[in-house]
């Protein structure tokens, strides 16, 4: 009877140390695959990518500039500012490496923890504004719509407020709506001055940058609601510029200066009028997730 007890337990310790040894040897090559993947440069694990938005972008633009000017080994990937944010909520959501072409204001950095990498070559530029630009004629035919837009002028925190809603599901039309209705205060430092009208056709263009989506929607709700029958119309950088330098539409309030639109303001500075800027505190660069340790574009070259 003792030695069969002896023979269950000799057993059971044999058991228990084999499946000790299995569980080590395990978990050590756990341990292996990390430290090879810890071992890749940051480079190797993005696979060399920067994630950015539409190729006319000027984002787009600048980050191909930084890559020259740090002789960087990487390759900006153009998408969509959607596929970019798809991209960057995936890449934190598994807690993954990614270098994303960004601006602000922008929803992404109300929502996630993110870090501008520093600039010390100033391939990026400085600080930004985003001006509103009108066809030459603007003042002479719609005195009142002119002054509204010439008015204009909101922070990157109320920008952002729009723009934070509509990323989170809500009618971008509605939600300018209930801001307009929350902050009638500044909405009557926009319209002061100017009468309403009845039914004036008046057309705005902009770029499909959620920024944009949201300055255009609000102020053109604005308008309508002083008589303008509005038209809104999305189209890239490029083709929004020649609209409104040849008068297709009447105003934009997207241009971003003096760096992302430069070339544009520069190709068309006779043909339009500049009314200044409505933001200010605007900003382009490579961002990355806070969790990544990198602060600089330059150690993207180690």
């Amino acid at each position: 009877m003792i030695k069969n007890k002896w023979k269950k337990l000799s057993v059971l310790v044999c058991t228990i140390l084999a499946l000790t040894i299995v569980g080590c040897s395990s978990n050590s090559g756990n341990n292996g695959a990390s430290n090879k993947n810890s071992e890749k440069t940051l480079g190797q694990q993005v696979d060399y990518k920067i994630i950015g938005i539409d190729a006319g972008a000027g984002v787009v633009q600048a980050a191909e500039k930084a890559v020259e000017d740090y002789d960087l080994d990487f390759k900006v990937q153009t998408s969509s500012g959607a596929a970019m944010t798809q991209a960057l909520g995936d890449a934190i959501e598994n807690n993954r490496p990614i270098i994303v072409t960004a601006w602000t204001p922008h929803w992404k950095f109300a929502k996630y923890d993110l870090k501008y990498l520093d600039d010390p070559k100033g391939s990026f530029g400085g600080e930004e504004k985003i001006h509103t630009i009108t066809r030459l004629e603007l003042k002479e035919d719609m005195s009142n719509a002119h002054k509204i837009l010439d008015q204009f002028y909101w922070t990157p925190e109320d920008m952002e407020s729009v723009m934070l809603k509509v990323n989170e599901g809500e009618n971008v039309v509605e939600v300018a709506t209930q801001w307009i209705n929350d902050n009638q205060d500044k909405v009557s430092e926009w319209t002061d001055g100017a009468h309403k009208v009845d039914g004036e056709k008046i057309k705005l263009a902009y770029v499909a940058w959620d920024s944009e989506i949201a300055s255009t929607n609000v102020i053109g709700k604005v308008l309508e609601d002083m008589g303008y029958n509005v038209t809104l119309t999305q189209v890239e950088a490029g083709p929004m510029w020649a609209a409104v330098a040849s008068g297709d539409v009447d105003a934009i309030v997207a241009a971003w200066l003096p760096g992302t639109h430069e070339k544009y303001m520069a190709d068309y500075n006779d043909q339009v009028e500049d009314l200044g800027p409505n933001l200010e505190g605007a900003k382009i660069g490579l961002a990355v997730p806070a969790y990544m340790k990198i602060d600089s574009i330059e150690d993207l070259a180690k």
